[in-house]
């Protein structure tokens, strides 16, 4: 069997921070000994290949990010597979993303039980559309034509701790493309 392909989701990268650029972090991924690593934008996204066991992946490229490069926010790993099913589910359906409306996946490093439990998150200025179990991501909506986002953000750490991290759904898509055919 070849190898899978999955992406590091890493937490509080900031592109300005010299350690954060992305030939630091695809340097540590091919330390690592993964094939293919590439990056997504500037934001913490790497695809790469590995036939390592998945559940290994996360604990292992965030000891080698804070042991070579001092960072320590958090490593969520998503596999090809589980990346493609979630936008197939077009969850967002007829939405766009825009400078007024962010639509945004959170994706939480621990499967979150009961999806039902989530309505506290939605309010005035965010709605929420779900919870895809499967990728272990809350989808929400947030006008930002009367908030920008960071309360829906502190909502989300106070619910779900700080084992997630955020994309937009845009991120989502270049993420999936990024992957070889």
């Amino acid at each position: 069997m070849g190898k899978t392909w999955y992406c590091a989701l890493l937490r509080g990268i900031g592109p300005g921070n010299p350690n954060m650029r992305n030939d630091k972090l695809r340097a540590v991924l091919d330390g690592l000994g993964f094939d293919g690593v590439a990056s997504v934008l500037s934001s913490g996204n790497l695809v790469f290949a590995t036939d390592d066991d998945a559940s290994a992946l996360e604990d292992r490229i965030q000891g080698a990010l804070q042991q070579e490069l001092g960072i320590g926010g958090g490593t969520i790993v998503r596999s090809r597979s589980e990346l493609q099913a979630l936008v197939d589910t077009d969850p967002f359906s007829g939405r766009k993303h825009g400078r007024d409306t962010y639509l945004t996946a959170t994706f939480l490093k621990y499967h979150q039980e009961s999806p039902e439990s989530l309505a506290e998150l939605d309010g005035a200025n965010v709605s929420l559309v779900g919870y895809d179990a499967a990728a272990r991501a809350v989808l929400a909506v947030s006008d930002h034509t009367r908030s920008s986002g960071p309360e829906f953000m502190t909502m989300l750490e106070r619910r779900f701790g700080k084992d997630i991290t955020t994309r937009t759904w845009l991120t989502v898509h270049r993420i999936v493309n990024r992957f070889p055919d």
